[in-house]
């Protein structure tokens, strides 16, 4: 196994990363690291996120500063500001036991003019967001005629953010440099157009295949029909009892709604889009980080730049549109050389995107069945019994009690108490979870699906006959209203509805039918008992009175639901 001390790093700064615990160095480290330390050629380095790429270009970049001079030796490009404050950071703490490296991170959303000072006081290495180097470099604030070494790191996000026009306005600046360094996770056209026309004949280092996703990441899907979407993701969440996750959402509007709902719904978790104020921003990230929140919903832009290498799961609520996002997005698990997975919700027509992500990243997805309701409660129950296996004891502090609970306890068996802490919590996921249906989309003629309680096979549809219609008075409004509010049918489980003038054909799930059935003939209209048949019953079946308002029925006005 090969140790930092063998890829040629100094004996200062191998001080400063073993103080923080690394101890040998990742691939991306080990192929990276002997390479910019003993060369001035242009690197491409091709590597998920998470994996180590800032000790992989921060360590030699610190090597090769020279330490007497005060001017802007390198530069480091970073797509967002907390990744910009999280590499200068990480040099500070890298070169701890070495030369007092002077290190100033600029970005936008702080004062522009303490930057400013900074820099002028001696910066040898900048760590900028494009959008506020390029205004520094308008003020003459900073002067890049000294660098060397330009590192582009997360080059495919910035491109991605619409940085193309600021990267060549700096590199065009810093006319004297060596070599740049670029890191990416994915090589897109517009990563390529930057290295034809700023590298020269790069040395291309990579950890694996181009544009593929991490190896230490499981790739999960779930089929829904789209109503269902919420609630598979809740039942996703429920089955994975501990679950740190980050869940992206497509746009902020649904970012919003998610959150709002599953704040509502009682889930520790709050959301990251474009509308929050800087401080509001930092402060939910800030608690994420810290593990306050165990659910974080984001769009990909604000997600950008945060950076917790313990997330359990990434989950997808709904593709997107590149399959380079897909390799960011799950990119946020799996770092460090932890194990992640990465969880997609979609609905039939876009399970065919998964066919494509798996060939572009040659990644292999398992289509997982939803969690049924007693499946979840399984989960939960046996996450509770072992919590209460582990949970530590303060002796000391208990004791004084344990009288008092011992005679309150005493009629209880050691059986019956433990049926009694497991259920502390069960009970809520029981009473939610008990009669839940079956929310798989199945193949057409696939007659698989769980039970509900009344006996039906839930998630498959029944067409049903009525022996109402247009002349009634009764709309298609009017029966959904009706089938949600008086027999609690969800709007997921009502099909297609075909109104004619005396009766009418609708699709229901089949779990529903006897409950819609039995209630609907308790009601009259018009004078007659309403009545609901299988659709594919004989004509003939049909009453004399219902052919006689087929035929001569004069339309009125329905009974009022």
């Amino acid at each position: 196994m090969t140790a930092f001390k063998n890829l040629g790093i100094a004996d200062d700064l191998l001080q400063g990363i073993a103080a923080l615990g690394f101890e040998t160095p990742t691939p991306v480290q080990e192929l990276v690291i002997p390479t910019a330390l003993s060369t001035d050629d242009d690197i491409i380095a091709l590597a998920q996120t998470g994996t180590g790429k800032t000790a992989a270009f921060g360590l030699p970049l610190l090597q090769r500063i020279d330490p007497s001079e005060r001017g802007v030796q390198a530069l480091i490009m970073c797509p967002t500001r907390e990744l910009c404050v999280q590499v200068a950071n990480d040099l500070v703490n890298y070169s701890h036991f070495a030369h007092q490296y002077k290190v100033v991170a600029v970005y936008g959303g702080a004062g522009i003019e303490g930057q400013i000072r900074q820099i002028r006081a001696g910066a040898q290495i900048v760590v900028a967001t494009p959008g506020r180097l390029m205004d520094l470099m308008t003020r003459k604030a900073v002067r890049l005629d000294g660098v060397r070494r330009v590192v582009l790191d997360e080059a495919d996000e910035m491109l991605n953010m619409g940085f193309k026009e600021a990267i060549d306005f700096i590199l065009a600046a810093a006319e004297n440099r060596e070599s740049i360094w670029l890191f990416s996770a994915t090589m897109p056209n517009e990563v390529r157009a930057i290295a034809a026309d700023y590298m020269a004949n790069p040395q291309e280092l990579s950890t694996g295949k181009r544009n593929q996703t991490n190896e230490n990441i499981e790739h999960i899907y779930y089929v829904c029909r789209a109503d269902d979407r919420y609630a598979t993701l809740k039942r996703v969440v429920d089955a994975n009892p501990g679950i740190y996750a980050l869940i992206f959402c497509r746009t902020k509007n649904e970012t919003k709604e998610v959150a709002e709902q599953m704040i509502r719904d009682g889930y520790n978790s709050d959301a990251l889009h474009g509308d929050l104020a800087q401080s509001d921003r930092d402060r939910v990230m800030q608690r994420f980080r810290e593990g306050h929140l165990q659910l974080l919903i984001a769009t990909d832009v604000a997600a950008r730049g945060l950076d917790v290498s313990n997330i359990s799961h990434v989950i997808n609520y709904g593709l997107p549109d590149e399959v380079e996002v897909y390799t960011h997005r799950s990119g946020r698990t799996g770092r460090a050389g932890r194990t992640g997975v990465s969880i997609s919700i979609v609905t039939p027509k876009f399970e065919e995107r998964i066919r494509l992500i798996e060939r572009k990243n040659k990644a292999s997805f398992t289509k997982k069945t939803i969690p049924t309701g007693i499946e979840v409660c399984e989960q939960q129950l046996y996450h509770i019994v072992n919590n209460i296996h582990n949970q530590e004891v303060h002796h000391a502090e208990i004791e004084p009690y344990m009288a008092r609970i011992n005679e309150e306890l005493k009629d209880l068996s050691k059986e019956e108490l433990i049926k009694r802490f497991a259920s502390v919590e069960f009970n809520r996921f029981l009473a939610y979870y008990r009669d839940a249906p079956d929310i798989n989309v199945y193949p057409r003629g696939d007659k698989r699906g769980a039970r509900t309680h009344n006996g039906q096979p839930a998630g498959q549809m029944a067409r049903l006959f009525a022996n109402i219609g247009d002349m009634d008075g009764v709309s298609k409004k009017d029966f959904i209203r009706l089938l949600s509010r008086t027999f609690g049918v969800p709007d997921r489980a009502i099909g297609h509805i075909d109104l004619n003038r005396a009766y009418m054909h609708f699709d229901l799930d089949a779990a529903y039918v006897n409950v819609v059935r039995q209630g609907l003939s308790e009601f009259t209209i018009n004078g007659r008992r309403i009545r609901v048949d299988d659709a594919s019953a004989p004509k003939e079946k049909r009453t004399k009175e219902d052919k006689f308002f087929e035929k001569f029925g004069k339309k009125k006005k329905g009974k009022k639901w």
